[in-house]
């Protein structure tokens, strides 16, 4: 995998990859920068939350599970300190649909969590990763009703 940034004045780049797509970087005000695009840890961050994303949504939907809407938020605090590194992460999986099963979500984020994401393996290497999941049924009306809630009881990376 290749990626590069190309800069344009300031602390405003565009990073760029194989696929083919780019994305703004940027930085505060506060360190000269221009507020024009993402901070680098936050593409970080999203890496993490894609990437476990399109796992479990591709489980979840081979498992025949009628998902009406999906997020995943990942919250990353950061030391105080330079070099400013993640600390830990905690990961959300928001799950809204007809009938979802649990066995199936909490199977979809295990396989994510020990077999697929990339992201996932590498990062619990270095910091704690905790995992809670909430499901919904959709009502009429757009409406959602929380049917169950949970955390995931992420393995032991090895060192």
């Amino acid at each position: 995998m290749d990626a590069k940034v190309t800069w344009h004045n300031g602390l405003s780049f565009t990073a760029s990859a194989g696929s083919g797509f780019s994305a703004p970087l940027g930085a505060e005000t506060a360190v000269g920068g221009a507020e024009d695009g993402f901070r680098p840890m936050e593409l970080i961050a999203a890496g993490l939350a894609g990437c476990t994303a399109m796992d479990v949504i591709s489980i979840l939907q081979k498992k025949r599970q009628e998902v009406t809407s999906f997020e995943v938020q990942v919250h990353a605090p950061r030391a105080e300190q330079h070099p400013r590194v993640f600390t830990r992460a905690e990961i959300e999986y928001f799950i809204s649909g007809y009938q979802i099963e649990e066995a199936a979500v909490l199977r979809a984020i295990e396989l994510s969590t020990t077999r697929y994401c990339p992201a996932q393996a590498m990062f619990s290497k270095v910091f704690p990763i905790t995992l809670k999941y909430a499901i919904y049924e959709q009502e009429a009306g757009g409406e959602r009703r929380l049917v169950k809630s949970g955390e995931f009881a992420q393995p032991v990376a090895e060192l």
